[in-house]
């Protein structure tokens, strides 16, 4: 039987821009590519989040004693995870103007114990974020980024990899030569987990007898950074791709980067709040960690940091109350941002057409994600989608709707489902992206600036 005809053909976004849109939509590409170039890691993501807002006169909002509208204010969440919050004319309780994104991606962690040396050469040992293919990750260049704590309270920051004039570190493959037995392995065995060593030196230090590469590598560690290896005990270092985001096709309508899932929808949310300086109810840009791995733990969103947030919003208001925290987050409305899988010529046969996200078709919605049955979804309701299109159809913004592949062929989820939790409305909303979870994802430019003007537009219009 021939594959089912595709969903009625919409125009591609590309088609419908002046002058004027096509010089925004590459100057927000420019800031985009910036942005994810630059971090690289859930703590730089924050950091960057509360600079830029800052600068757009965001206040921190535990230094704040009164709130009233118009106030920016921001709650950052032990610097992995930011609120921030435009305040409305409206009651709080009334409810508020969500987009959510995350702002952890797959990677390499360094273990607590990572530094070992083997043959006269210097290792750090790691353990994989977040679900990736393994074999992905060897013969690339591999940047270090990251936090050491520590005793005497201070924290030290590490970048290795990313200047031109950085080394950088990676993950040796077997050459094809010797490789018959691995290439009988099934693709998530061909590279084990425990395999995933990073090579970082092999010139011993003069003098050391025992381990002298290591004792190198110590050395530089010190003079450069001044911490001892007890103190990677306290450290967060993150091993991720090494390299700036670039323009893709020879047409640069494309963007390739890491960590693209989910920091494009970060960028855009974080950008479409920002280019609000009044609303009725209150806008909220939400980025959290730990996506990836189930939104556990306190920087996550199953962590209770927003609601609190939004308790010490009341307060400073002077209108704080259990009821009025409950209505408040009841009363509010959502676009979970988060990305989608783009559509692959090459691999056609995992995606239902009628159902699927293409580049250039704009922001895509996907009403539920889950796996198999449903399983682990949230399921918008209709009457809240018919809100979001006539929203989006009244600024001419262009999108399409998805499931994550055919029916049992895999799944995914988001955080749309534990803000359901507190009977908020919700859906998924998002850039189409290409390789996802890969170190180096592909994404439409066409489709982030939708993703902006459609983020725009809901904070305007709900």
């Amino acid at each position: 039987m021939e594959d089912k005809k595709q969903k009625k053909e919409s125009k591609n976004a590309w088609l419908k821009y002046d002058s004027t849109q096509l010089e925004e939509l590459n100057t927000l590409n420019e800031e985009y590519k910036n942005f994810i170039s630059s971090c690289k890691t859930e703590r730089e993501c924050v950091t960057e989040a509360i600079a830029k807002a800052e600068a757009q006169g965001y206040q921190d909002l535990r230094k704040v004693k009164e709130v009233k509208a118009g106030d920016k204010l921001y709650y950052n969440n032990m610097g992995k995870a930011v609120a921030l919050f435009l305040v409305g004319t409206k009651p709080l309780e009334e409810g508020m103007k969500l987009l959510g994104a995350h702002i952890d991606s797959p990677r390499l962690d360094l273990k607590q114990v990572p530094l070992y040396e083997d043959t006269e050469m210097a290792l750090l040992d790691t353990h994989y974020y977040g679900g990736i293919k393994k074999y992905q990750w060897v013969t690339l260049p591999l940047a270090i980024h990251g936090v050491v704590a520590k005793k005497d309270g201070t924290n030290v920051c590490v970048v290795i990899g990313e200047e031109d004039t950085d080394p950088v570190v990676g993950i040796t493959d077997l050459l094809v030569h010797l490789s018959g037995d691995q290439m009988e392995k099934k693709a998530h065995k061909v590279i084990e987990g425990e395999d995933l060593n990073i090579l970082i030196g092999s010139i011993p230090l003069k003098g050391e007898e025992k381990e002298a590469v290591k004792a190198n590598i110590l050395k530089l560690l010190k003079e450069k950074y001044d911490f001892e290896e007890e103190d990677f005990l306290s450290a967060e270092l993150e091993v991720v791709p090494a390299g700036r985001a670039r323009d893709f096709g020879l047409d640069r309508s494309m963007v390739i980067g890491y960590g693209q899932d989910d920091r494009v929808c970060a960028f855009t949310s974080m950008k479409a709040l920002f280019s609000k300086q009044e609303v009725d109810r209150t806008a909220v840009c939400l980025l959290v960690d730990k996506e990836e791995v189930g939104s556990i733990g306190a920087t996550g969103m199953h962590s209770k940091f927003f609601e609190n947030a939004v308790a010490e919003l009341l307060d400073r208001m002077g209108e704080y109350s259990e009821l009025k925290i409950r209505r408040a987050l009841e009363n509010s409305v959502m676009l979970s941002s988060d990305v989608s899988a783009a559509y692959d010529p090459n691999y056609p046969s995992v995606n239902e057409k009628k159902n699927t996200a293409y580049f250039g078709k704009g922001i895509v919605f996907n009403k539920y994600t889950g796996s198999r049955g449903k399983g682990g979804c949230n399921d918008a309701n209709a009457e809240y989608i018919a809100k979001l299109r006539g929203a989006l159809e009244k600024h001419s913004v262009s999108f399409q709707t998805s499931e994550l592949g055919k029916v049992d062929q895999g799944g995914g989820g988001t955080i749309a489902y534990i803000m359901a939790q507190y009977n908020m409305q919700v859906i998924d909303s998002g850039v189409a992206v290409l390789s996802m979870h890969a170190p180096w994802e592909i994404t439409s430019k066409s489709d982030i600036y939708e993703a902006f003007c459609g983020y725009r537009a809901f904070l305007g219009e709900l």
